[in-house]
């Protein structure tokens, strides 16, 4: 009978660029188990030392965009640019299992068989900032792998963009030419959040329409400038015809360089940690109050409290703060 591979078989595989051993550790991160949690951390202390060494690029857009379409060609042509793509694709949770629909895999056919590329799908699993509860940790161990760029994709509802700004060096904002501001849900958040906004299907009959939507973004972004180094760009490609690609590119080596070179690229990397660290003590917290079952029955109690108007959110808190220090851990 085969043993299931432990902490250190799995850490040395993934050091050495085994895919499989990634695809293993990532599930491990997902995990609600409690055996496989013990695991994933042991997992990550050892490859933590080895990540940092990616490119971090955040791409959201509403559905219907072609996100799916624009990230396999763009991710094809980084690869032909000698670099090892990981596509992190946050897929919404099935209602019925609460997991993965799994539909971006299916769509980048021709990315996800290629040697140097990974494709992950992970469910949200109801996390409402657009990504994977687990997508930060999903980031270092791609870096470990050997992966030096990792693409965050989002669902692209609402929060993902400030959600996903937080643990990425650059974001892409996608747009389709001609939809309306209230069709594609822009606000001036999305202004402040994005480093390139690009009109994706810019061919046939909205070739003309993309153009025109680009020059007026390009008033509206000409004024902010971000980090004091960098004036959001506007661009338009064809995923279809495989066009504007190059000079989406250069313009993310352009980011990069200057931000290296102003040192905003080494402090991002420091709020990074913070909101990872943000992240993984807020999680925790909620775990471990599921875990416990008095504390666990005093959240339901107090939920339903606070909803029937006996007590207040603030009140119903400060009670559970009060049995949590009580608690041993």
């Amino acid at each position: 009978m085969k043993t299931q591979p432990d902490s250190k078989e799995i850490a040395k595989l993934l050091l050495e660029g085994n895919r499989r051993a990634l695809a293993k550790a990532i599930t491990l991160v997902e995990s609600k188990m409690a055996q496989d949690r013990v695991l994933a951390s042991e997992v990550l202390k050892a490859a933590l030392p080895q990540s940092g060494n990616s490119l971090r690029i955040g791409i959201s857009g509403i559905p219907g965009v072609g996100k799916s379409t624009f990230i396999e060609v763009f991710g094809l042509e980084l690869i032909k640019r000698g670099h090892r793509v990981a596509v992190l694709a946050v897929d919404p949770s099935s209602p019925v299992s609460g997991g993965s629909i799994l539909g971006d895999k299916t769509r980048m056919e021709e990315l996800s068989q290629h040697p140097d590329s990974f494709i992950r799908p992970s469910p949200t699993s109801g996390n409402l900032g657009g990504v994977s509860s687990q997508t930060r940790e999903a980031i270092y161990l791609c870096e470990a792998n050997g992966f030096d760029i990792v693409l965050v994709e989002t669902v692209g509802v609402g929060q993902s963009e400030y959600e996903v700004s937080s643990m990425v060096d650059l974001f892409l904002v996608l747009m389709v030419p001609g939809a309306g501001d209230e069709l594609q849900g822009i606000k001036k958040g999305i202004i402040e959040l994005c480093d390139i906004l690009i009109f994706n299907k810019a061919d046939g009959d909205l070739q003309v329409t993309a153009e025109n939507s680009k020059n007026q973004y390009e008033g509206a972004l000409s004024i902010v400038k971000k980090e004091g180094f960098w004036t959001p760009i506007v661009l338009t490609c064809s995923s279809l015809n495989k066009k504007g690609f190059h000079e989406i590119i250069t313009q993310v080596t352009k980011y990069h360089e200057q931000a290296k070179e102003k040192s905003f690229f080494v402090d991002k990397r420091q709020e990074q940690k913070k909101a990872w660290l943000k992240s993984f003590f807020n999680k925790e917290i909620h775990r471990f109050v599921e875990e416990q079952d008095h504390l666990n029955t005093l959240y339901l109690k107090l939920e339903k409290d606070v909803f029937t108007g006996k007590i207040s959110t603030e009140d119903a808190s400060k009670r559970l703060i009060q049995q949590l220090f009580k608690a041993e851990y």
